[in-house]
């Protein structure tokens, strides 16, 4: 005899077990697996990239160093404006050409976007120096530091890695994608060990910056190629150049609109920087960059999950999948949080401890810099799927819209806080945005995905 309470127990595992089913949609297996790889690799780098970053802080001093972080970051601003982000519509491209088969073809859609890139990187190189020349004195860079800016444009030159991102995401060899950084940044360590040991000074350690960068962009574009040829796409540098506008159009648009979008994320993740070392010094935008670096460790876990779903979601949506879509990207969503809120109290656990082995006490300012500045990542990783999402939708130009008016909100909070409150107020303005884009992409996807599913009929 079943007894109602038996039945309410049943129906209730039920009910749990059809959700979770649901939950764990087709490819969850191999898509946790590639997210595996690209976090161990990412983690992998970022270790390594701190600890030369440590060698580099504690060797130069806060003064000297937050030179150095002035220089870097006002090339990757440079760099970041004119750059474009090629992988996004290569990928969304090559999801449509996959179903017709033509080889030739996805030759041609590679090359029309490595061309955007080869361009894009001569083009930011160049004018880094000129503009530091021209209008140095803006950004807190003296002429004595141009010769620093021109030495890390060449690291600018040789970044071409829309391509060769796309072709290996694309090929699932997310694997070989996140341990291709390492070999760089292990010579970044080396680089930085003689340049501590022997005092090469800023400029000894802004050309193991840049020589480390060089190798790394050059592993990554040989790897890319190479993922070409294994799925039998021609190398794009044989295709003819004639028609690629006419044959691919909306490419350069939506590689626009991803690149508007990417210019106005480089106004919160670099050029804050430069406004912290306009307003509060060389010593605070050494420590709030610091901070930042640290905080990036989390960073990179969205930027990867996103890199792996991207192409998922893209097919998902284009066969009308709508179902698989938003539990993929539901379920993405809520492991991200469950991530960043370990990363937020291993900081708070570990953070003092963190700066005093690394770069030292000068930096001890650092440690409620991080925490704030953890805050802001949870909420970027949580916006992180947000995103693939709403590009798969070919929302692009709605992303560039919530980005805009994110970013017009960062600078307000910013132009008030870090006068007020030194670098933290940098930190306060990253949780602002972050709350901002977070809401606003979910409301956006959900609703879009929501309405497309009930046009279809699925429950």
């Amino acid at each position: 005899m079943t007894y109602p309470a038996q039945q309410g127990a049943h129906r209730a595992l039920r009910m749990l077990h059809d959700r979770f089913g649901a939950f764990l949609v087709k490819g969850t297996r191999a898509r946790l697996i590639a997210v595996g790889h690209l976090l161990s690799g990412n983690f992998i780098n970022a270790l390594i990239m701190l600890v030369s970053v440590a060698m580099a802080a504690r060797s130069l001093g806060p003064a000297t160093y937050g030179v150095m972080v002035l220089v870097l970051s006002y090339n990757r601003v440079v760099e970041r404006i004119i750059r474009f982000e090629s992988w996004q519509p290569l990928i969304r491209y090559a999801v449509q050409e996959e179903n017709r088969g033509s080889m030739r073809r996805m030759q041609r859609l590679y090359c029309y976007g490595l061309m955007i890139d080869i361009g894009a990187a001569a083009l930011a190189a160049v004018s880094a120096v000129v503009l530091a020349l021209l209008f140095g004195p803006l950004f807190g860079l003296k002429s004595v530091h141009v010769q620093l800016v021109a030495i890390y444009s060449i690291a600018t030159l040789f970044n071409v890695a829309g391509v060769p991102v796309a072709a290996m995401r694309l090929a699932g060899q997310f694997k070989m994608l996140a341990y291709a950084q390492v070999a760089g940044n292990v010579l970044r360590i080396a680089f930085a060990f003689y340049c501590m040991v022997a005092g090469a000074g800023v400029i000894g350690f802004m050309i193991a910056w840049t020589a480390a960068q060089v190798l790394g962009s050059v592993i990554v574009f040989w790897l890319g190629f190479r993922a070409l040829r294994q799925t039998g796409i021609p190398n794009p540098l044989h295709a003819r150049l004639k028609g690629l506008v006419k044959d691919f159009p909306g490419f350069f648009g939506f590689a626009c609109s991803t690149n508007l979008s990417l210019t106005l994320r480089v106004i919160t993740t670099e050029a804050d920087s430069l406004f912290v070392g306009a307003v509060a010094g060389t010593s605070a935008a050494a420590v709030y960059y610091l901070a930042k670096r640290i905080a990036k460790v989390a960073m990179q876990v969205g930027a990867q999950v996103q890199a792996v779903i991207y192409p998922d979601v893209s097919r998902m949506w284009a066969k009308g999948n709508v179902q698989a879509f938003r539990a993929t990207t539901l379920q993405v969503q809520a492991a991200l949080f469950t991530v960043g809120a370990a990363m937020l109290a291993g900081a708070w656990l570990l953070g003092p401890l963190l700066i005093r082995m690394g770069p030292g006490e000068a930096y001890a300012d650092a440690y409620i810099l991080l925490l704030t500045q953890m805050i802001a990542v949870m909420l970027a990783l949580h916006s992180a799927p947000s995103r693939s999402a709403m590009l798969a939708m070919n929302q692009s130009w709605l992303v560039l819209a919530i980005s805009g008016l994110g970013t017009a909100v960062f600078v307000a909070v910013a132009s008030y806080a870090v006068p007020h409150y030194g670098a933290l107020g940098g930190n306060i303005a990253h949780v602002v945005l972050g709350v901002i884009t977070a809401v606003l992409m979910d409301i956006c996807w959900l609703r879009k995905s929501r309405r497309q599913q009930m046009a279809a009929g699925v429950n």
